[in-house]
C-alpha cells in the first residue's frame, strides 16, 4: 500500500476505516484545555470503554437490591459470572471455551500453571526465557528454580538477539534445544516482546519444545487483543495474559488462562487447589473430598471478583462485536502508516526496533532514538503525546485499532520530528 506524508490523506484514511466509529465509544482523555490527548499506550493501560461504567453500575445496583442473594437474583448471577466471559475470551486467542478462564493476576497465573508444568527432576530442571523477558517473568521463573532447590543463575537459560541485532532468530531457539534438551523442562515465552513488540512463532515454539520433551508455556500480556495467537491450534501447553492492557478492562484487572485440551482431563497433574476447582456440582456440599474440575477451570481458586468481571465483560462484548480478524486488518494498516511516517523523517538518529513485517508484530512500534533520553518523552508528554519511554532510549507506541486513528498518528510523527 502506498501512503502518503499529510494530513488530509490521513485524514481520507479515516474517511474510509470502517472501525473508525468506534474510537466514539472510548473515553480519549483530554487535557486542561478540553483538547484529546494522542494516547499511545494501549501497551501498558487501555482506554475505557464508555459502556464500562453501565457493567459496573448494575453489578453495584444488585449488590444494593440483593446482597449475598445476587449469587442467585442478580440479572448477571454471580455464582457463574466468570463463564459470561468464557467463550468470547476464547474467541480473542484462538481457544475452545474448555481450555479459557479468567482469574486472578497474570504472574499469580503463572505460577499456579508452574505448579502444574514446572515439573524438573535432578537432570531435567532448566527453564528458557527470552534475554529481554518483562521483569516479572524473570522474577517469577527464578523463585520456581529456587523453590525447586536449584541454583537461580545455573537454572534459567536465555534465548538471546545475535550480537549488533535486536530481534530473536527461532533458529537460535532452535539450536538452545537441541543442545540442553535433555536439561531442559520449561520453555516460558513472552508470544509479544514488550521491548522490541516483536511477535514470535508461538507454533513454532512449541514444536521446538516438544521436540524434546519440554512443557511449552506462553505470556500472552502484550498479545491478548492484539495479535491473534490461534492457542489450540499452536499445541503450547498453558498460556497467561492480563486484561488491562488491550482488552482495555482497567487498571490491575483480572488475568485470563489457557490449558490446552490434551491435559483438560489429566486430573494427576500436580496443581494447587481451592473451593472453585472443585466440582461445581458438589461444591456447596462442604464436607466432600476435593473432586477437580476438567479443563481450565479446574485451575482457579476462588469466587470471582464481579466488580472486576463486570469490566472485562464490558470490553469483551466490544470484541465480540467486531472480531479479531477486522481488528488485525486495521491494525496492520495503523501501524504500516506509522512505520512509513518515522522512516519519512529521514534521520540517522531515529530506529525502529520492531519487525518490519507486520506478521511478525503487533500494533506497538518500539523507536529508539540515538543518544536520546528520558527528557524527550517528557516533552511528547508535554505535547499531549502519551507514550512509553524504556531505557536506555526506546519509545514504546501503539496505535491501538479500537480507539486511535490515523490522523493521531500522523499529529503524533509531526510532534516528534519537531523535537527531533
Amino acid at each position: 500500500m502506498k501512503y502518503q506524508n499529510n494530513l488530509s490523506y490521513a485524514q481520507q484514511l479515516d474517511a474510509k476505516d470502517p472501525l473508525s466509529y468506534l474510537r466514539d465509544q472510548f473515553h480519549i482523555p483530554k487535557d486542561k484545555n478540553g483538547n484529546d490527548w494522542l494516547y499511545f499506550t494501549g501497551n501498558s493501560l487501555g482506554l475505557q470503554p464508555k459502556q464500562t461504567q453501565k457493567y459496573i453500575q448494575q453489578e453495584l445496583d444488585d449488590w444494593a437490591k440483593y446482597g449475598v442473594e445476587g449469587h442467585f437474583e442478580a440479572k448477571n448471577p454471580w455464582l457463574p459470572y466468570h463463564e459470561f466471559l468464557t467463550e468470547k475470551m476464547a474467541k480473542v486467542v484462538g481457544a475452545k471455551p474448555l481450555e479459557v478462564v479468567v482469574m486472578n493476576t497474570l504472574t499469580t497465573n503463572l505460577h499456579l500453571l508452574m505448579v502444574s508444568f514446572y515439573q524438573p527432576t535432578k537432570t531435567k530442571y532448566k527453564i528458557v526465557i527470552e534475554s529481554d523477558a518483562f521483569p516479572s517473568d524473570r522474577y517469577a521463573v527464578q523463585s520456581q528454580l529456587k523453590f525447586h532447590g536449584f541454583d537461580a543463575e545455573d537454572g534459567l537459560i536465555e534465548w538471546k538477539p545475535r550480537k549488533g541485532e535486536d530481534l530473536l532468530r527461532i533458529e537460535d531457539l532452535e539450536e538452545i534445544v537441541k543442545k540442553e534438551g535433555d536439561e531442559i523442562a520449561l520453555l516460558l515465552i513472552g508470544g509479544v516482546n514488550y521491548y522490541t513488540g516483536q511477535y514470535l512463532d508461538i507454533k513454532k515454539i512449541a514444536k521446538i519444545g516438544h521436540s524434546k520433551n519440554c512443557f511449552v508455556g506462553i505470556d500472552l500480556a502484550h498479545g491478548a487483543g492484539n495479535i491473534q495467537p490461534n492457542l489450540h491450534d499452536s499445541g503450547v501447553d498453558f498460556a497467561a495474559w492480563c486484561t488491562y492492557k488491550y482488552l482495555n478492562s482497567g487498571p490491575g484487572s483480572l488475568a485470563g488462562l489457557f490449558v490446552h485440551e490434551k491435559h483438560a482431563n489429566n486430573k494427576d497433574l500436580p496443581r494447587f487447589a481451592g473451593w472453585w476447582n472443585h466440582n461445581k456440582e458438589t461444591r456447596f456440599n462442604m464436607r466432600m473430598p476435593f473432586d477437580v474440575m476438567n479443563g481450565a477451570e479446574g485451575w482457579q481458586l476462588s469466587n470471582p471478583p464481579i466488580l472486576s468481571m463486570a469490566a472485562i465483560r464490558s470490553s469483551l462484548d466490544v470484541f465480540d462485536k467486531i472480531g479479531m480478524d477486522a481488528l488485525r486488518q486495521k491494525s496492520e494498516k495503523l501501524t504500516g502508516y506509522f512505520e512509513f511516517l518515522i522512516n519519512e523523517i529521514n534521520s540517522d538518529d531515529i530506529k525502529i526496533i520492531t519487525p518490519t513485517n507486520p506478521k511478525e508484530r503487533g500494533c506497538q512500534l518500539s523507536i529508539q532514538v540515538k543518544n536520546a533520553d528520558k527528557s524527550l518523552h517528557q516533552k511528547l508528554t508535554k505535547n499531549n503525546v502519551i507514550t512509553d519511554w524504556r531505557e536506555p532510549d526506546v519509545i514504546r507506541c501503539a496505535p491501538v485499532p479500537l480507539y486511535n486513528s490515523f490522523e493521531d498518528v500522523y499529529r503524533m510523527v509531526t510532534i516528534l520530528k519537531e523535537l527531533l
